[in-house]
């Protein structure tokens, strides 16, 4: 089995690399720079990462990236997110997988689709069903916002509802893309919405993320 996970976080350092510390991304507000530090602090810092999920505590972790950004420096920041530390959970790949591979799908993307000139990749078959079991179990959650129901629907047919309600909206599209949707990548996500004029209006305002 490929280890996605890996595979991702090689092709992020490489795409930093490439672009630069300057470049833009999809998440507001912040250049290449903000984000490789966000991935370094997520990963190697539990106490500076801590206002990636809890509100409150986002300055000081704006505070640890922004410190890391000026100590280390771009180019070190992306060598050290290539190269975790032996001791980093990140090391143990069934783990890796576990908690990196959507979030670094998301990430590259983010870098990827905020250039001039991107397109859309052909991800192996076995990372679109990766992505789509991930997609089945986080969209209960992502979709908790919705005033309707959700079904996520594959090009195959194969649809999950990931959030009851009435009237429906359907989300179609490749699991890939429906990730990039449902983590907020609106713009962007090639997904088509199905369902009433009411349904899909009503999803078109829902904001989504983490």
């Amino acid at each position: 089995m490929t280890d996605h996970a890996r595979a991702e976080r090689h092709a992020i350092a490489d795409l930093l690399d490439a672009v630069g510390p300057d470049a833009p991304t999809l998440c507001a507000g912040w250049t290449t720079s903000d984000l490789v530090a966000h991935l370094v602090v997520r990963e190697g810092d539990l106490l500076g990462a801590a206002g990636i999920l809890i509100g409150p505590l986002s300055r000081h972790t704006r505070a640890t990236m922004d410190g890391l950004i000026a100590r280390v420096g771009y180019t070190g920041l992306v060598d050290q997110f290539r190269n975790p530390p032996r001791w980093s959970p990140s090391r143990v790949a069934a783990l890796d997988e576990a908690a990196n591979t959507m979030e670094f799908f998301v990430h590259h993307e983010d870098v990827r689709r905020a250039q001039t000139d991107w397109s859309p990749r052909e991800l192996p078959a076995d990372l679109e069903d990766l992505l789509w079991r991930r997609v089945t179990r986080a969209g209960r959650f992502l979709f908790r916002r919705a005033a309707v129901g959700v079904l996520v629907a594959r090009p195959d047919g194969t649809t999950v509802r990931v959030r009851n309600g009435e009237p429906t909206a359907v989300v179609s599209g490749q699991p890939s893309e429906i990730t990039l949707y449902m983590f907020g990548r609106k713009a962007v996500a090639r997904v088509e919405i199905g369902g009433s004029d009411a349904a899909v209006e009503a999803l078109a305002h829902t904001p989504f993320g983490v």
